[in-house]
């Protein structure tokens, strides 16, 4: 990933409702979501929805396919992970595994974060 991509990523991120949205279209998995449900279970105005998604989309972290009627959005994966890559290049002195966040599983116990493929 070349600097530029990784600053357009971040800089789409670093929007609160923007980061819902890829947040939202993370946890749904690479099947997406229609546009309806995320603008309901975010409460943004349909506007406003769109406007966030297209952002999203230019800096490649959803992808849309039309099924029928709705537009379906999905977070694409492979940018997310090629960005966290980008960021822990070089990670600890090239010992990557040192890099591995530690995350509060729902028992309340650390374990290793995944990022889906």
């Amino acid at each position: 990933m070349k600097k530029q991509n990784a600053v357009a990523i971040l800089a789409a991120l670093a929007q609160g409702s923007r980061l819902d949205v890829f947040r939202l279209l993370v946890e749904a998995g690479p099947e997406g979501m229609p546009a309806g449900h995320v603008a309901t279970a975010l409460r943004l105005p349909p506007s406003a929805l769109s406007f966030h998604l297209d952002r999203l989309r230019t800096a490649g972290l959803v992808s849309v396919r039309r099924d029928g009627r709705s537009l379906i959005y999905a977070a694409r994966f492979e940018a997310m992970n090629a960005l966290v890559a980008y960021l822990t290049d070089h990670c600890c002195q090239n010992r990557p595994e040192l890099c591995k966040p530690k995350v509060r599983s729902a028992g309340g116990r650390k374990r290793e974060a995944r990022i889906p493929a």
